[in-house]
C-alpha cells in the first residue's frame, strides 16, 4: 500500500513538472548480496571531486560496523512497544583503516557533536518500523558523512586571483579615500589660537 503511495505521489509530480527523483533510485547506493548464507552490505562513495566520470571509490563494510538495535520512539502502537527497529551504528573513526587518513582527519573536525569519548561515530535512524531499512538509512549517513568529509575545496583560477584582487585594491583605494574625508572634517573643526 505504501509502495503504491509513493509511486502515485512521483507520477503526479512528474506530471506537474517537478524534478524529483524516483524511489527505486534512491537506494541504488546500497547493495545487498549473500556469501555463505550472509548478508553483506557495502556502500560505494565518491572520494574526492574531479573533473573526470569516473572516481574512486570506498566501501563501507558492514561487518566493520557495531549494529545495535533497540526501541525507537513515536507513534505506531503495541508495535512500537514491542519491536526494536531503531537502528544505531557505530565505528571507531582512528581505526578504520577502509577510511583515507585525510578524510578520518575531517571527520572528526565536522562531526564533533556525533563522535563520542571513545573516538566512535554513533549514526541512528528510526524512520521505519523495519530494522534493514533502518540499517539501509544509517549506512546511507554514513557514506554522505564520508563524502562530505572527503569533498576538496575548489582550486581558484587566475581569474578567481585577479578578481579577489581588484576587489582588495578597491576597497583599499575607498578606504584610504574616507579617511581623507575624515581628517579633512576634522582639521576644519579645529580651532587655532594664535
Amino acid at each position: 500500500m505504501a509502495a503504491h503511495i509513493v509511486r502515485q505521489c512521483y507520477l503526479l509530480c512528474r506530471r506537474a513538472g517537478e524534478h524529483v527523483s524516483p524511489p527505486h533510485e534512491q537506494m541504488r547506493n546500497v547493495v545487498m548480496r549473500g556469501v555463505n548464507n550472509a548478508l553483506q552490505q557495502t556502500v560505494g562513495y565518491g572520494t574526492r571531486r574531479t573533473d573526470t566520470i569516473q572516481d574512486a571509490h570506498v566501501h563501507i563494510p558492514v561487518d566493520r560496523l557495531t549494529v545495535s538495535y533497540s526501541k525507537s520512539s513515536g507513534p505506531g502502537g503495541q508495535h512500537v512497544n514491542k519491536v526494536s527497529t531503531k537502528a544505531e551504528v557505530r565505528f571507531h573513526v582512528r581505526t578504520a583503516d577502509w577510511i583515507p587518513e585525510d578524510v578520518r582527519q575531517n571527520i572528526f573536525e565536522k562531526n564533533k557533536n556525533r563522535i563520542n569519548k571513545a573516538g566512535e561515530l554513533l549514526v541512528t535512524s528510526e524512520l521505519s518500523r523495519s530494522q534493514q531499512r533502518n540499517l539501509s538509512d544509517c549506512v546511507q549517513k554514513i557514506a554522505a558523512i564520508l563524502a562530505e568529509a572527503s569533498e576538496r575545496p575548489r582550486e581558484p583560477t587566475a581569474e578567481d586571483v585577479a578578481l579577489r584582487a581588484a576587489r582588495i585594491e578597491k576597497g583599499n583605494t575607498e578606504r584610504l579615500k574616507q579617511k581623507k574625508i575624515n581628517s579633512a572634517t576634522k582639521r576644519s573643526r579645529r580651532v587655532e589660537f594664535d
